[in-house]
C-alpha cells in the first residue's frame, strides 16, 4: 500500500472529510473509485471505501466523501486515518515525478560521490518538498528541487544531489 495522505477533520454535516495529501497532484486520486483507510501507515489493516466525490479545498487540501460515510458522525470517526491505495490502483507518475514511498530508502550521493545517507522520509513545506536524509545520527534536509536534486536513478536506487556533507 502507498500512503497518499491523512484525513485531518470532518467537513460539513453530510459525511465529507478534509484530507491533507502527501505529495503533488492529489486531484488525480479522484480517478480512483476506491480509497483504503487505516490508522497505522505501516500496518496491514486497511479498509476499502467507495469514493463518492473528491475536490480541491483551500491551499493543497482535498475534501472527499464516501458511500459508507453518510453523516458527520461517520466523518468524525475517520479523523486521523491515513489514506492509501495499492500501487496498481494509482495513476502512473509522469517522467521526473515520483511517489514519496518510492524515494524512501534510496541512497543520496553528492556530485563527488560521497554518500550522504538514505532517504528516511519527505515533508512538504508549502514552497517545495524536502528530502529527509538520514546518515546515522545525522539528518540532512535537502530541498527536492532541480537546483539541488540533479538525478533520481530508480534502477540504481540512487539520488544525486548538489549538496556537501558539511552543510
Amino acid at each position: 500500500m502507498i500512503v497518499l495522505g491523512r484525513i485531518v477533520a470532518p467537513f460539513g454535516v453530510k459525511g465529507w472529510v478534509r484530507v491533507h495529501p502527501f505529495g503533488d497532484d492529489p486531484l488525480s486520486w479522484g480517478g480512483m473509485s476506491r480509497w483504503w483507510l487505516g490508522t497505522d501507515p505501516d500496518g496491514s489493516e486497511w479498509v476499502e471505501y467507495s469514493l463518492k466525490a473528491c475536490q480541491e479545498h483551500g491551499k493543497g487540501d482535498l475534501i472527499a466523501s464516501f458511500d459508507e460515510v453518510p453523516d458527520r458522525n461517520g466523518s468524525e470517526a475517520l479523523a486521523g486515518y491515513y489514506v492509501a491505495a495499492p500501487r496498481d490502483a494509482l495513476p502512473k507518475p509522469a517522467d521526473d515525478e515520483y511517489y514519496w514511498a518510492d524515494l524512501v530508502g534510496l541512497e543520496v550521493r553528492n556530485a563527488s560521490g560521497v554518500l550522504l545517507g538514505t532517504v528516511s522520509g519527505l515533508m512538504s513545506t508549502g514552497a517545495h518538498d524536502v528530502l529527509q536524509v538520514q546518515d546515522g545520527d545525522v539528518e540532512r534536509l535537502i530541498p527536492f528541487v532541480a537546483s539541488y536534486v540533479t538525478t533520481v536513478d530508480m534502477p540504481s536506487r540512487i539520488i544525486r544531489v548538489e549538496w556537501e556533507a558539511d552543510w
